[in-house]
């Protein structure tokens, strides 16, 4: 794999703005924030039509917004999203709240 991109959920992010990349010379990681949950399928799109050859999501989008980004992307590059346990509720609530 050479490109790779995660897009991750954060108040205040745009992700017109909020991008990083991380390249190692072997492979390049593209990261875009997005402030708003209905966000992510742009950002997904954005990043399979720069190169991205597989798509990772924030947990925070949970399994209706990942199965949109699928829908968008279709059969181009696999998609996968980042889940918690049940160990991580208390965390999770104390992080984010009710």
């Amino acid at each position: 794999m050479r490109q790779w991109g995660f897009v991750y959920l954060a108040e205040g992010c745009d992700p017109a703005r909020d991008v990083s990349r991380v390249d190692t010379g072997r492979c390049l990681t593209v990261l875009i924030g997005v402030g708003r949950v209905d966000q992510v399928v742009a950002a997904a799109r954005r990043l399979v039509d720069e190169g991205a050859q597989l798509i990772e999501l924030c947990g925070a989008f949970g399994p209706v917004w990942t199965a949109r980004v699928i829908e968008v992307v279709g059969s181009e590059v696999p998609v996968g999203s980042v889940l918690y346990g049940a160990e991580a509720t208390k965390q999770l609530h104390d992080l984010f709240g009710a």
